[in-house]
């Protein structure tokens, strides 16, 4: 019996995850105030864009410092858009809010990406992500020279952000970071980072503005910044579903400097192989949700070996038990590769259908209960032998 208490560590091995498991994503608005409704419309128009590729709310954590669908000079209550023709509300029944009001400030945000928050605080306001994680991290609002103000009353610097990073590495808390930021002099927040993996862009050069894209007259203000309206461009007419090839290099590609009105920055050098590696990176591996994943290649000898000794396990049990033909007529486990692919249907948020027909795992599952049956069965002859 002690051998179906150490089956699952024998297990181990064949449950090794693929280097890239998950993504998440952080979206951070840090500007409190009627007349910063764009930084927020920026923040829910990439919250709604990471949902529609596939992104979980569960696996998105959303900094909003104000309301803006419940404020008083809203002339449409409830809502939130991200341009004149009003055509998307942005805000809407679907929105899952991690962190609003005076819960966003410096200290919770770091304390969210290092993973120092209290024994109280739930699941839903921590970021899980792990070594296997990809994460997103895009933050808006007003900065100047190497910092962001959080609400008008604090500031967070490039420092600051860096220090938090190296943290979250150490601690193996990503696997590859894809920092975004649109605020003025927004390149200057990444010039400090010295931690590996990670691609930084920015919407503005040191002594630039980031600057809005355009106003509706009945909202008053202006609804959306131009370096996160041409980001949000691409992404919902050429990024149209989750099995999209289009890379980080045809995102950055897209920029244009005439349309922004500021000069966009770019980070490749803390990333393994560069800018060049770097731009085939799948815009869906920040964007959307983990698809295609294979175990399969280093793994494979590991699990076969561990296979065919079960197998070997399992029949000299059966020669000593005795073991019905129904068990017999078991077939071996085979070479199978475990396929989690996205549904393909456009507004399914996060659905995804498994092909794991012959799946290893499967095969494996089976063949651990078949074992423990077999040595229960061994274990009953035994007694009853010894009776």
């Amino acid at each position: 019996m002690k051998l179906l208490t150490l089956l699952p560590l024998t297990l181990l091995p064949l449950l090794t995850p693929a280097h890239h498991t998950s993504n998440w994503a952080v979206l951070v608005s840090t500007s409190r105030f009627w007349f910063n409704y764009r930084h927020l419309a920026n923040v829910l128009s990439l919250y709604r864009t990471v949902k529609r590729l596939g992104i979980p709310d569960s696996q998105i954590i959303l900094m909003l410092p104000d309301d803006m669908a419940c404020n008083p000079r809203n002339a449409f209550p409830g809502t939130v858009y991200n341009n004149a023709d009003r055509a998307l509300d942005l805000y809407g029944d679907n929105i899952e809010v991690d962190y609003r009001g005076y819960e966003v400030t410096v200290e919770n945000f770091i304390r969210l990406l290092t993973d120092r928050l209290g024994e109280d605080v739930p699941r839903g306001k921590r970021l899980g992500s792990d070594a296997g994680s990809n994460v997103l991290v895009y933050m808006t609002g007003h900065g100047g020279n190497e910092f962001l103000k959080f609400q008008d009353s604090e500031e967070i610097g490039s420092w600051d952000l860096a220090d938090a990073f190296e943290q979250m590495w150490e601690k193996k808390r990503y696997n590859e970071m894809l920092f975004m930021i649109d605020t003025c002099q927004a390149n200057t927040l990444y010039k400090h980072f010295y931690s590996p993996n990670i691609i930084a862009t920015g919407s503005s050069e040191i002594d630039q503005s980031s600057y809005s894209h355009h106003a509706d007259n009945d909202v008053g203000v202006a609804v959306i910044d131009r370096w996160t309206y041409y980001i949000l461009d691409f992404l919902e007419s050429q990024v149209t579903s989750p099995s999209s090839k289009l890379t980080l290099g045809n995102l950055f590609d897209s920029y244009d400097e005439s349309k922004i009105h500021s000069k966009p920055g770019l980070r490749w050098d803390l990333f393994p192989g560069g800018e060049e590696k770097g731009r085939e990176r799948l815009v869906m591996d920040f964007f959307g949700n983990v698809q295609g994943v294979e175990v399969e290649g280093g793994n494979e000898t590991q699990w076969r070996e561990e296979m065919r000794r079960l197998e070997e396990i399992i029949t000299r049990a059966r020669a000593r038990g005795n073991v019905s033909e129904g068990w017999k007529s078991e077939p071996p486990a085979e070479q199978a590769v475990v396929k989690v692919e996205r549904a393909g249907k456009k507004g399914v948020e996060g659905a995804a259908k498994v092909e794991a027909g012959e799946a290893w795992g499967q095969r494996l599952l089976g063949a651990g209960a078949l074992l423990g049956c077999a040595l229960l069965w061994g274990g009953v002859s035994w007694l009853e032998a010894s009776r």
